[in-house]
């Protein structure tokens, strides 16, 4: 597995982007940035430590799918750990299988660091060989658009 890390200046405290990147005062703050990966991105689930989380989407054909996850850490305004412990096809959790095993371990982390009123945001992912370029190209357009609305 590959460490693929991006970072993104926000002109805002890290509370608001923390707030705004998870969407935890309006879900649709948090769609609006991974709308970038999947216009009907979403989750299903709560952010706390210890907590499942579904990050789910539809495809062309209207099918539910996404990830299935644990929220490892969330220190609030500062850290958040996400486990991919597998993925959703349809309505049923498939958590073993040689497609999750290629991610199993993986994390997806969230950095907030504040300074003079703005903000680092920094995001760790593990990633498999066949999707780097995918999110190489796909994560800074979504950081963009998160720094859109976090700075409104």
């Amino acid at each position: 597995m590959k460490k693929l890390v991006f970072k993104k200046d926000i002109r805002s405290s890290a509370q608001k982007v923390y707030e705004t990147m998870l969407g935890l005062k309006n879900k649709n703050t948090y769609e609006f940035w991974t709308a970038a990966f999947n216009p009907t991105s979403s989750y299903e689930g709560s952010w706390e430590k210890g907590s499942k989380m579904y990050f789910i989407g539809v495809d062309e054909n209207g099918k539910k799918g996404g990830m299935v996850s644990l929220i490892k850490e969330n220190q609030v305004g500062l850290f958040v750990s996400i486990q991919h412990v597998g993925f959703l096809d349809g309505e049923v959790e498939v958590t073993s299988g040689e497609q999750v095993e290629k991610w199993a371990g993986g994390h997806e982390n969230y950095l907030y660091q504040e300074q003079n009123g703005i903000t680092t945001v920094t995001v760790e992912l593990d990633t498999i060989d066949e999707y780097v370029d995918y999110f190489n190209n796909t994560y800074p357009a979504a950081l963009s658009k998160l720094k859109e609305i976090a700075e409104q």
